[in-house]
């Protein structure tokens, strides 16, 4: 009997064996990589190794390269900080929003400071923010901000001296899956002589001093890079527009521009050309228009009911002339109007309108996105009383493997 119930209690050898159904590591990084930021860093407390796998610069290579596409958000913000009665600075705020309707998401307190008042959006890239406030003298604070994954970088500080004219440009070079942020900084010496340059290395986390190995104009007595927009980066390579005046032989200052490009990997510059000048020009721009090189011209319409017209070229093909293309042309009424484009080639522009207020005229604005092909105009909600920078925003895993970075636990504002 004993031994019969000894039978009946026994399991089955089948159910006695452990079965290891475990998926091949390659395969389980491979499916990893195609989810969102939001998930992997909450796989991260699954176990230790997928603790440093997700943190691995290859994986967050990885990652980036499949969400490249997932884009169609854009992030934007008041371009100054206004210092109210108090004296005390209220934090800034992104807007995170659809790229298609500016419908809002999300927002994101800035989780750093500043010693200055003057913020600036230095460049936006795979959704990595930078900031400095190199517009208020003295002042040379530099900030990587990551907001998916709420960790932000102070710079370490440049070698430069800090009371010059700065000009910052942000981008990201493919080829060696690194961040870099180039630094211009001039005297206000007659003649001018050419900027010096610095590159930062987010990889080194170091800057370095680089050669300007272009010719460079002479006599130039004023130059400015500064414009309302980030300087766009396009086919690899940073963009900044600088205008001058040069004088020489006793004569008039002469207005001259240029285009001066920076390959982010083989860390060269070079200049492109600008296409003929039709019309009269006071004030010119560089932006991106669906991956595109283009620039903005401001400049006035014919007398006597002159306006403020703004004229749109794309470079169809990269660092070609004849690629030159006018898109439109646009009447504005001052030149923080343009705001920029969508990823998908919408242009945002803010206008003013005279609205009755009890029987007493006043000034709204509001911002619209515009079909440059039709010019059909579509209102969206931002924060039209401001001037605004506006990025293309994804979600990426950036400096969740970097030193000297600083994690913050605030949520995101309810909205």
């Amino acid at each position: 009997m004993s031994h019969g119930k000894e039978k009946r209690g026994a399991q089955p050898p089948t159910l006695q064996r452990r079965t290891n159904h475990d998926l091949p590591e390659e395969i389980v990084l491979e499916i990893l990589a195609k989810q969102p930021v939001k998930s992997l860093l909450r796989f991260r407390c699954v176990c230790k190794r997928w603790y440093s796998s997700i943190a691995n610069p290859s994986f967050i290579s990885t990652h980036l390269s499949n969400n490249h596409h997932n884009q169609g958000l854009v992030i934007h913000l008041a371009k100054n900080i206004r210092i109210p009665s108090s004296g005390r600075l209220d934090r800034q705020v992104c807007t995170l929003a659809r790229d298609r309707t500016f419908e809002t998401i999300s927002k994101f307190p800035i989780p750093f400071t500043f010693n200055s008042w003057f913020l600036v959006l230095a460049g936006s890239c795979n959704g990595i923010l930078c900031f400095s406030d190199y517009m208020t003298p003295g002042c040379n604070d530099v900030y990587l901000w990551n907001p998916s994954i709420r960790m932000f970088k102070r710079l370490p500080d440049t070698c430069l001296t800090q009371l010059r004219k700065v000009a910052l440009g942000f981008g990201y070079d493919s080829h060696t899956n690194d961040y870099k942020v180039v630094k211009f900084s001039s005297t206000v010496a007659e003649p001018m002589p050419p900027p010096e340059v610095e590159v930062y290395s987010l990889s080194s986390d170091s800057w370095k001093r680089i050669e300007l190995g272009i010719s460079w104009r002479p006599n130039v007595v004023y130059r400015n890079f500064n414009f309302t927009l980030t300087f766009p980066v396009v086919s690899g390579h940073l963009h900044w527009m600088i205008e001058m005046i040069e004088e020489g032989g006793g004569q008039e200052g002469r207005s001259t521009a240029m285009i001066l490009s920076f390959d982010l990997n083989s860390e060269k510059f070079k200049e492109l050309p600008l296409p003929d000048e039709e019309g009269s020009c006071f004030k010119k721009g560089l932006t991106s228009f669906k991956e595109k090189l283009a620039l903005i011209k401001f400049g006035s319409g014919v007398q006597p009911h002159s306006v403020l017209l703004c004229s749109i070229w794309v470079m169809r093909e990269y660092g070609v002339f004849d690629s030159w293309n006018k898109l439109c042309v646009l009447t504005i009424q001052i030149l923080t109007d343009f705001i920029g484009f969508t990823k998908y080639g919408a242009l945002i522009r803010k206008k003013t309108w005279l609205v009755s207020a009890n029987g007493v005229l006043k000034s709204k604005d509001k911002c619209v996105l515009i079909d440059p092909e039709t010019l059909h105009e579509k209102e969206i909600i931002t924060q039209a009383d401001s001037q605004l920078n506006v990025a293309t925003y994804m979600e990426n895993l950036t400096l969740l493997d970097g030193a000297n970075v600083v994690s913050y636990k605030e949520d995101l504002l309810c909205v």
